[in-house]
């Protein structure tokens, strides 16, 4: 940057040129689609070869890049008669492996590759370490990607998994793998439906069948591994919120204001109810404590202090944001506040709570009322 005679801040040339080629890198970058799932034997490939067989129907050059069915005779007869480049043949200690070809894959330049096991690690000498690095090379050459992983190849949830499985998982893709997606695609099942999938033999051979059972197939992790697949989504979806969707159509974020006083338990249970509701909608939520005259530190009790800073301490621990505010506008500082901060629902206490008590004594809590009936914010009152 540099400023000009009429005081004006510009691009310098070569900062110009830059920024219009990283433009057009961007327009050429194949598109990125990843399946993912809780586990094996949900269905990834199989949706992966049901979509390459609609693509090429509708006359796309669609290519198996790499595909792994194992064995799986479903798998295996969706992937007969569809186009696939040979993998490559290296030897390494002694025997003859397979690799995917990024090489042919890059010349023969196909619209759409398939390219499964996205975690995979590369046999040694090959050009990238990671599979994940040959699809990033696949894209930059601009052709379209269609992939897939399971959950727990994800780093950042790699100590989650281990707690939830007890295994440790080696290969695994970074985040920004997942967040550099075009298009990320959930295949769900629940625990019942991927037991009986286990069961019919549809996912390991037989003999394999009762140590999955007693191991990885349980029905408890198998739950907690859909939970994992099924946020982890969600996560990408509101990403692509953020950065695809115009802001004058997009959805306002939930945004949640618990109102407290100085009572202790009432306190906690709208403290803790607003911390549900905020985690239900993974939104970000507020305490506000709004201290009168009548409240001021040299006119109420030490245990009703002592009260109110453990409480402001338990709404920190589970994530709130508190604001204290002075005043003896109860109800116009909540109205306030509520306007300052695009808060979509007010947290309050039932009528028995003194601080329910203390603004319905105003007149202004009528005025209140009569503003959020103008506006979309929710009041609520938590038992």
């Amino acid at each position: 940057m540099k400023d000009n005679p009429n005081g004006m801040i510009e691009e310098t040339k070569e900062q110009s040129v830059e920024h219009f080629l990283e433009l057009i890198k961007r327009s050429k970058r194949g598109k990125f689609k990843i399946y993912i799932g809780m586990s094996a034997g949900v269905g990834k490939t199989y949706r992966m070869l049901l979509e390459v067989r609609t693509l090429i129907r509708n006359g796309i050059d669609a290519k198996i890049a790499y595909i792994e069915t194992h064995k799986r005779k479903e798998t295996e007869d969706l992937l007969e008669g569809l186009p696939v480049i040979p993998r490559r043949k290296l030897f390494y200690k002694g025997k003859e492996l397979e690799e995917m070809d990024l090489n042919a894959i890059i010349n023969l330049r196909p619209e759409v590759v398939i390219v499964d096991e996205l975690a995979h690690t590369n046999i040694e000498g090959s050009k990238n370490e990671k599979r994940w690095q040959d699809v990033m090379d696949i894209l930059n050459a601009g052709i379209n990607v269609i992939s897939a992983v399971n959950i727990q190849h994800i780093e950042s949830l790699n100590e989650e998994v281990q707690k939830i499985t007890g295994a440790s998982i080696n290969e695994r893709i970074p985040d920004k793998v997942l967040q550099m997606a075009d298009e990320v695609v959930n295949i769900d099942l629940t625990a019942d439906e991927l037991v009986d999938r286990l069961k019919e033999g549809k996912i390991y051979d037989e003999k394999k069948i009762p140590q999955a059972l007693n191991n990885f197939f349980q029905a408890e992790r198998i739950l907690q591994l859909r939970e994992l697949a099924l946020r982890e989504v969600a996560n990408q979806v509101e990403r692509k919120i953020d950065t695809d969707v115009p802001k004058n159509i997009k959805l306002r974020p939930e945004l949640f204001l618990a109102c407290i006083s100085t009572s202790e338990e009432s306190a906690k249970v709208i403290i803790r109810k607003t911390a549900r509701l905020a985690s239900y909608y993974r939104s970000k939520w507020y305490v506000l404590y709004v201290q009168t005259a009548n409240e001021s530190s040299d006119k109420i009790n030490l245990a009703s202090q002592r009260h109110l800073i453990n409480n402001m301490k338990l709404a920190t621990q589970l994530g709130a944001e508190v604001l204290k505010i002075k005043s003896d506008n109860v109800a116009k500082t909540i109205w306030e506040t509520a306007d300052k901060f695009d808060i979509t629902t007010i947290c309050i206490g039932k009528p028995h709570f003194k601080f329910y008590q203390l603004v319905m004594k105003t007149a202004l809590f009528t005025q209140l009322l009569n503003k959020l009936s103008k506006t979309h914010i929710d009041l609520v009152i938590l038992s």
